[in-house]
């Protein structure tokens, strides 16, 4: 039964991979182009067309830079760089591309050849690790959307680590960029330069150098004043190799006697690869596809299919439109928010505190203001649902509760 399940998730995550593929390589070409292009195979033809990269830079990253009474910010368009070749960083292309083959061997052996044990021990990394991108570096460094006291703070870091998605401090410098200048050229991982580009392609590529000169103006003093970030950054080239790759492999062989090949493909590289995939679908997937209920204007959308695998990340629109809510979504405290429960546990216990949200009456007005309809109700009775649509419903042989 077990090798069942295993044989149809292998099968099912293979496939999901090959649609990918075959996605980045039609896209490839938007690393080269912002204007469009046009692909031939047999008698189809099809011209893809470029978003310009003009976009207006949305701004609004903590709640004090909000404008108008439902925390919107008036688009405001930022200087754009001319445009320049990429530069391609053939050390990276090199690595990424033996990780996903490698990843693509470690998902065979986590089927077929690995003991349960193993399994169940790259699961719990890839939880661990998601949870410090997520929770740490995401909601609580990147938006101070909560605060922590040291004891969560060096968990968060620990699982930040194992990651290996740059020191919390890089990543959440990079994340607020994202914000601050979302689909310009300032934003490191620009959607409107096509899926592959804000998947994987912008760390292949040199950055643009609107992002170098506006990032420079970027203040993240309370990043450095946090004195375990400042240990992570120093010690992150001795650390995060032990943390991802040398202890992932370690345990296996010497708690369960598992072989070294499977302990190092399975629970260091495959394990590995897909937090890193998953991480970035956020900024790819959840910036395509998924409606847009809080503000049609931007690009990034609600994908619950992303949210499940990156532990509630997926909620993508309202996060653009509220980023400071710890929850990133509003409706945070459900089976696909894992990273809000695991919040909201800690605020229990007193170890996360100064939890910010939005009001009910502040994400109506907005969602009645910039939302691109798609705010459904549950039913009557759902508290968004309007008097006079209440008064008009057609009810047939109405009593009295």
């Amino acid at each position: 039964m077990y090798n069942s399940f295993k044989t149809y998730c292998f099968y099912e995550a293979v496939f999901g991979f090959l649609i990918e593929i075959a996605w980045q390589h039609l896209v490839y070409i938007s690393l080269y182009s912002t204007d469009s292009m046009t692909l031939r195979y047999n008698d189809v033809q099809i011209t893809l067309k470029m978003a310009p990269k003009s976009a207006d830079a949305n701004g609004v990253l903590f709640e004090s830079d909000a404008a108008t009474p439902d925390l919107a910010l008036p688009n405001r368009p930022i200087e754009q760089a001319d445009d320049q070749p990429k530069q391609l960083v053939w050390r990276n292309i090199i690595l990424f591309a033996y990780l996903h083959l490698a990843a693509i061997y470690g998902g065979y052996l986590f089927l077929f050849s690995a003991k349960w044990q193993t399994d169940i021990f790259a699961y719990i990394l890839y939880v661990m690790s998601g949870l410090g991108i997520t929770a740490g570096a995401h909601r609580l460094w990147a938006h101070k959307s909560y605060k922590a006291k040291w004891p969560l703070r060096l968990i968060l870091v620990i699982f930040n680590t194992l990651a290996f998605q740059d020191s919390a401090i890089d990543w959440a410098r990079d994340h607020r960029m994202h914000h601050k200048y979302s689909e310009t050229d300032a934003d490191p991982h620009n959607a409107t330069r096509g899926f592959f580009f804000s998947h994987i392609g912008w760390l292949l590529v040199r950055k643009h150098p609107e992002l170098k000169r506006k990032g420079k103006g970027l203040d993240i003093s309370d990043l450095y004043a946090d004195p375990i970030l400042r240990f992570q950054k120093k010690y992150y080239l001795l650390l995060m190799p032990i943390g991802c790759f040398i202890l992932p492999t370690v345990i296996p062989v010497y708690c369960w006697g598992e072989s070294w090949i499977n302990a190092f493909f399975v629970a260091a590289l495959f394990r590995y690869a897909f937090i890193l995939n998953v991480t970035w679908l956020v900024n790819s997937a959840a910036h395509k596809w998924g409606d847009k209920p809080y503000d049609k204007s931007i690009e990034p959308s609600e994908n619950i299919s992303v949210s499940i695998f990156a532990l509630g990340e997926g909620f993508h629109n309202y996060h653009h439109t509220f980023p400071w809510d710890y929850k990133t979504a509003e409706l945070g405290n459900n089976r696909l928010n894992f990273t809000t429960n695991f919040i909201n546990f800690f605020a229990k216990i007193g170890w996360a505190y100064d939890l910010k949200t939005v009001s009910d009456e502040i994400v109506r007005n907005r969602v009645k203001r910039t939302g691109d309809g798609s705010h459904h109700l549950w039913g009557w009775g759902d508290k968004d649902h309007s008097k006079d649509e209440m008064d008009a419903a057609i009810r047939i042989n109405p009593k009295d509760d």
